[in-house]
């Protein structure tokens, strides 16, 4: 056990004392024994398995030789699907339609519990967005809706609008709404006109990739770029699919909240991201687990609660679109993309040729996200790190219980076992 809590813990840069005391507890908890142990070896049957799809041998394990060979994979696998989804150009809906349209299918989300729609407008009329209208050159709110798509406007209102007002004067009429404002209609899919690209720019620096969502209004919006860059098909396939899951889960988690007190309160902090700024009694490690609902490592990869026990649902959403590729790779099967799953948690330190050790990732997204900013030399492992926890947690309680906690207990923000 010690060989796989030593393994398990410096994959995650946590220390094995913790682990070892999560383990012991999570095992008295649930009576299951020998976990952390399967999961090690689980871990190194799946690299072992796809180092001879990827013709490696003993002899070239080195972990550059690793890298390389998992992003010439991607490269090669978003070459196939770009040109299965008849090389989409999603600089419109006509253009994007075909990718969508088989993420929509794959993923299989039906209606989720949305704010209404003249809601979301009268809150537009309460704080008309003052950057909009100037980029639009419209005299006020009602010139604006009367010309615009209203969930454009509110895709605007992401990138355009300061994100002070944004979450400290708009967002603060959320707090009168209560769970008559909803209604269950299906998620929209649709690409922004080309309009919205330049002045969208600076959010497009900042969030790394051309998509983005609604969660409130169920929407999923894509900026219209040129998918030039090897990955971009692949990476956009997978976060529509990622982001269709997130929404399905914060709609199950609204509904909840409409039953509840506080439920515009609950609701606002479920959008903000919030997480416990506390620390948990490490005597309590093992039987409470954080919920942390968004991914720390992008701000901070030093945060003190990625080194602690922990949930995350984005972690989730991610295996569940890992889910839908191997779906897709069933009905292609030849595209090969069977290589990737089960591997969003699998991982582990190799030396480079100097003799080093690095840490290196299989998950799918971690890959594909590396090979996008590549030339900025970027490497991504946090989606790795985060699912492991998760695989963790789900050996333990099984996955669907553990989904079912993380939303019964989502407003706390710690799971408590016992």
């Amino acid at each position: 056990m010690a060989q796989s809590i030593g393994q398990i813990a410096r994959i995650l840069r946590t220390d094995k004392n913790i682990l070892q005391s999560v383990c012991e507890k999570m095992s008295a908890f649930t009576g299951k024994k020998g976990i952390i142990e399967k999961i090690t070896e689980k871990n190194n049957s799946l690299m072992v398995n796809r180092f001879e799809k990827l013709n490696l041998i003993n002899g070239s394990l080195y972990s550059d030789k690793i890298y390389g060979a998992l992003i010439n994979k991607v490269k090669i696998d978003d070459k196939n699907i770009f040109e299965l989804l008849k090389r989409p150009r999603c600089v419109n809906n006509e253009g994007c339609k075909t990718l969508l349209n088989f993420a929509i299918e794959l993923a299989g989300i039906g209606p989720g519990f949305f704010l209404k729609k003249e809601k979301a407008r009268e809150f537009l009329s309460l704080n008309p967005p003052k950057n909009i209208l100037e980029a639009l050159n419209y005299k006020n709110t009602d010139e604006l809706l009367e010309k615009e798509e209203l969930f454009e406007i509110y895709a605007a209102l992401r990138f355009v609008e300061d994100s002070e007002w944004l979450n400290n004067v708009f967002f603060k009429a959320y707090e009168k709404l209560k769970p008559e404002d909803f209604e269950e209609r299906k998620i929209e899919t649709e690409v922004l006109p080309q309009k919205w690209l330049e002045i969208a720019e600076k959010f497009l620096k900042k969030k790394y990739h051309n998509v983005s969502h609604l969660k409130e209004l169920g929407v999923i919006f894509v900026i219209p770029l040129e998918l030039k860059k090897g990955g971009e098909t692949l990476r956009l396939f997978t976060l529509i699919l990622h982001y269709l899951h997130e929404i399905d889960f914060y709609s199950k988690l609204f509904k909840r909240y409409s039953k509840e007190k506080n439920f515009s309160l609950k609701m606002i902090s479920s959008l903000r991201g919030d997480v416990l700024d506390a620390r948990i009694d490490g005597k309590s490690a093992g039987n409470k687990w954080m919920i942390v609902q968004r991914y720390l490592a992008k701000d901070d990869p030093y945060d003190w609660r990625l080194f602690e026990p922990h949930v995350n649902p984005e972690a989730i959403h991610w295996t569940k679109a890992e889910g839908d590729i191997a779906k897709f790779a069933k009905r292609f099967p030849n595209l090969a993309l069977e290589f990737w799953e089960e591997l969003d948690w699998v991982g582990d330190f190799f030396k480079t040729s100097g003799g080093s050790e690095v840490l290196v990732s299989f998950n799918l997204i971690d890959t594909v996200m590396s090979l996008v900013q590549e030339k900025e030399m970027i490497k991504y492992l946090y989606h790795h790190q985060e699912a492991l926890w998760n695989k963790i947690f789900e050996e333990f309680i099984g996955q669907e219980k553990m989904e079912s906690l993380i939303i019964e207990n989502f407003d706390k923000g710690c799971i408590e076992l016992a």
